[in-house]
């Protein structure tokens, strides 16, 4: 029997890593229920698919968007509310996209779970296109073997895997700006001009800010690249710098003309929200839609919203919000690997260019997310994830040498590869389905994530199917449920109770008069979702407090059951 090589025993492993992927993927979408966004991301695609119309777009360029909603062409019975004044008249003015997507999802289709499952199905995909991505990222900086071992470890990562399921813009945002950040150092490390390597760049750019206008903030993080000497080397510096700069401000415009074609060429009259820019609106221009996103973006940013974090609400937002999500929420074997690649990457001078190409924009663009106001999850750090996996793929090459898979003194590389890839796979697959409740062991793993963090960080209302599910096999009839989240109960058939939630109203209405005595709750079976039960979204915490004193009797996911006798 003919031995396999090495190349076909790599490209089986390949094989096997990406069916493991797609079962643990598509085995826990299916069970989860509609996210608190995903059918605003859905209703936007969607709309834009059918009219080519971007007027739902306005905080989220409709890339992705489009991505989800191209599978719902295969339910020709699905109908689009176009006559409702969210619509028609885009009122109310400032959520409009969220009245629009109710009537779409949940008042005139009934094919709820077909619509997300269809929509779901692209992101997958495009995790997958991520993984492929840090792959070349890999091989270009540190060769093949640490091409696989990127590909493993992005296609595992439990927070990549869990936003990578969803109608999201996050996923998609993180995929196109690590492409770009290839297709820019391509073009930087050619030796002069090369017109290609500009072409891709440019068209790399235009489709990262067409995936998610947050990663817009990386135009002043690549500016900060273009002066650094850690290129190719040149007898005249101050020509490679202006080459560079040069290079990437011409390629950023060809990017706008690439947002410009995502948004349909879309030409008319302005609609900036604030009352400073109001002034333009009585004039028409390319992509109104884009320039009023990023104003309302601005908007949002200055107001900030409500922010959870270890078990206080702020409206403001907290300077250690990120900080501490980024250590609760990264698997520790990242942690410890970003740590031994800086060490021992920066004793060796050709790895030096190749770690502050990929970690100087991973630290920037976390500074930017810590002076933010927006404090919501750790998926807003989600674009600094491969850059830490690409590079920390190089930690064997910068231990023992480029060529640690075929030659020289390789255990001690071999075993930290290992270590990389399992510390990575095994967290998921003992979290399955339940990745976005994901907390490694410094945070006490996912029994403790609740009151850390909240919201998209750990519930986002991911478990509601589940809990329909448990009560069927439990013949539980009713229950009080206190629900966190967009997706319906009633529409699943569910018997219950209101108790305070957020942000249907029939929930969110009960928190200044509670169906319960807060000191005393009366016999009852009660579910209550993690955020609910941590008031995430109030300042004063005191309606959930006798619940959160006791450990539940059963753990769904994100939501909590108790039994009172």
């Amino acid at each position: 029997m003919a031995i396999l090589s090495k190349k076909q025993r790599r490209l089986g492993l390949v094989v096997l890593a990406v069916w493991l992927f797609f079962f643990l993927a598509l085995n826990s979408l299916v069970h989860d229920s509609p996210t608190m966004d995903e059918q605003n991301h859905l209703a936007r695609g969607a709309a834009f698919v059918k009219t080519g119309d971007p007027r739902l777009s306005l905080e989220h360029p409709p890339l992705i968007n489009s991505l989800s909603g191209l599978p719902l062409l295969l339910l020709p019975e699905l109908l689009y509310p176009f006559d409702h004044p969210s619509w028609t008249e885009m009122q109310p003015p400032d959520i409009y996209w969220y009245v629009f997507a109710d009537q779409f999802v949940w008042r005139v289709n009934h094919d709820v779970t077909r619509m997300i499952f269809l929509g779901r199905l692209p992101m997958v995909f495009l995790t997958l296109g991520l993984a492929l991505v840090g792959f070349h990222f890999a091989r270009l900086l540190w060769g093949r073997p640490s091409a696989y071992l990127a590909f493993v470890m992005l296609l595992f990562e439990p927070n990549v895997v869990g936003n990578g399921r969803l109608i999201t813009t996050d996923l998609g945002g993180t995929l196109f700006m690590t492409l770009a950040l290839l297709l820019v150092w391509r073009m930087w490390t050619a030796p002069g001009w090369h017109w290609q390597r500009w072409l891709a760049a440019g068209v790399g750019l235009g489709l990262a800010f067409g995936s998610k206008l947050s990663m817009l903030a990386f135009v002043p993080i690549l500016g900060v690249l273009a002066f650094l000497p850690i290129f190719n080397a040149e007898a005249q510096r101050r020509r490679g710098v202006f080459r560079r700069v040069a290079q990437l401000g011409t390629a950023g415009l060809l990017s706008i003309l690439v947002v410009w074609a995502i948004f349909g060429f879309e030409w008319g009259a302005f609609r900036f929200p604030s009352a400073v820019l109001a002034g333009l609106n009585r004039f028409s221009g390319p992509m109104p839609t884009f320039w009023a996103g990023l104003d309302q973006i601005v908007n949002v940013s200055r107001g900030g919203r409500a922010a959870f974090l270890l078990g206080e609400t702020s409206l403001e937002g907290f300077w250690l919000f990120f900080p501490v999500a980024f250590l609760v929420k990264t698997p520790l074997v990242l942690l410890v690997g970003l740590v031994g690649v800086i060490w021992w990457g920066w004793k060796r001078p050709s790895t030096r260019p190749k770690l502050v190409f990929l970690l100087l924009p991973a630290l920037l663009y976390f500074a930017v997310s810590v002076v933010s106001d927006i404090n919501i999850g750790y998926r807003h750090l989600l674009p600094i994830v491969p850059l830490i996996i690409v590079a920390v793929s190089g930690l064997p090459t910068a231990v023992d040498g480029r060529d640690w898979w075929h030659g020289g003194d390789t255990g001690h590389s071999r075993i930290i590869a290992l270590i990389l890839a399992g510390g990575i796979l095994l967290p998921t697959l003992a979290i399955h389905p339940h990745y976005l409740s994901y907390f490694n062991l410094t945070a006490g793993g996912p029994a403790n994530g609740a009151s850390i963090l909240a919201d998209s960080s750990n519930d986002w209302g991911q478990d509601l199917l589940r809990l329909q599910q448990w009560m069927a096999e439990n013949e539980v009839a009713s229950i009080k449920l206190g629900w966190f989240g967009t997706a319906e109960p009633a529409y699943y058939g569910m018997v219950y109770e209101p108790l305070p939630g957020f942000p249907q109203p029939e929930f969110w209405s009960l928190w200044t008069n509670p169906p319960f005595d807060p000191q005393a709750p009366e016999p009852g079976l009660y579910a209550i979702s993690a955020s609910s039960l941590w008031e995430s979204h109030q300042v004063e915490k005191h309606v959930y407090a006798w619940f959160r004193q006791r450990q539940p009797d059963v753990r769904i996911g994100s939501i909590y059951l108790f039994v009172i006798e």
